[in-house]
């Protein structure tokens, strides 16, 4: 199901991150940045919204403003502490969301929505991930020093926040495409990348067949977390399902490290590693004129301890985000 907005932008973005994102490839664009995963707090998890009342607080003062008229906001916790504990200071009418690693474009889409229809004038989505709380919550703990395969994506660990409203600016939200559950039985807690690039896929055949448009359309098409691994993984699998040749196209896990220096493994993951890429590099490129049209695809494995214990396999979801230069 793809949307096209009339009157909604894009205009101001924050990013905080860890230590080992400030030390990646992308290192210079981020807003603030920790030196260790606690953000200087007593948990992890306090960590991770420490980071998340950050990006909220530079965007504020970015874009000028003290408040919204609603906030989104998700990440992968339990009950979502996170965005909870954001909430509560924030203090914003407050829209909790889950759709994994692909909540910053399920933000995006519905913030775009509830802009264009008029419900809301404006609106602050955010999300946000910590490499120690996803490994403790959904596999093991780090402190266990467990050895994990080579196709393991690592956790991004920040927070990205943006504010849409039809405030013209320089990037418009032209269109939004909600995405459907996929599930090729992958039952591998280490293999997300798999498990996420057919729902990749299918979002974006869904998209193009949407709006009539070939996939050249678009300068750079970007998927959230696949990873090396995953990356491949959709290139054929579009190739072979939907006869769609990716050229013009990225991984934001890729671009977010440095895969030769940094253990990371097949790169990054977690709902903020696709906003950490998208609002940093990949906006500048577009402020700059070298990009004027790119589709992101924010990719998640709807991965959950209980389906893997029983012996389930990994459903995953992709959600797309149209972003061009206006005119």
């Amino acid at each position: 199901m793809t949307f096209k907005f009339k009157n909604v932008f894009l205009n101001n973005t924050a990013t905080v991150v860890g230590p080992y994102e400030s030390k990646g490839p992308l290192g210079k664009y981020f807003d603030k940045s920790y030196n260790n995963l606690y953000a200087n707090q007593k948990t992890y998890e306090q960590g991770e919204a420490k980071m998340l009342e950050d990006s909220i607080d530079i965007l504020y003062k970015k874009a000028n403003i003290n408040s919204a008229d609603v906030f989104l906001s998700g990440d992968l916790l339990n009950q979502l502490i996170s965005s909870n504990l954001a909430a509560l200071n924030v203090k914003i009418p407050f829209l909790g969301l889950y759709n994994a690693c692909a909540t910053s474009m399920e933000g995006l889409i519905i913030a775009s929505t509830l802009i264009d229809s008029g419900k809301v004038k404006n609106a602050i989505c955010s999300v946000s991930s910590n490499n120690c709380t996803a490994e403790k919550q959904f596999r093991y703990p780090n402190e266990y020093g467990g050895s994990k395969p080579k196709v393991t994506t690592f956790t991004a660990t920040g927070a990205a926040s943006a504010y849409l409203s039809k405030t013209p600016s320089q990037i418009r939200v032209e269109s939004g495409t909600i995405g459907t559950v996929v599930d090729l039985g992958i039952t591998d807690v280490y293999n997300m990348g798999a498990v996420m690039a057919p729902a990749a896929a299918h979002t974006l055949n869904q998209h193009l067949k949407d709006l009539k448009r070939d996939v050249n359309y678009y300068d750079l098409i970007v998927t959230g977390d696949l990873g090396i691994y995953g990356k491949q993984i959709l290139k054929d699998y579009a190739k072979e399902e939907f006869n769609i040749e990716l050229s013009k196209y990225n991984d934001c896990g890729i671009m977010l490290y440095d895969l030769k220096e940094q253990e990371v493994y097949a790169g990054g993951s977690g709902p903020a590693c696709c906003p950490l890429t998208t609002y940093s590099v990949i906006l500048d490129r577009m402020k700059r004129g070298e990009l004027k049209r790119v589709l992101v695809m924010s990719t998640g494995a709807l991965h959950s301890p209980t389906l893997v214990n029983q012996k389930l396999s990994i459903p995953a979801i992709c959600h797309a985000i149209s972003l061009e230069v206006e005119k």
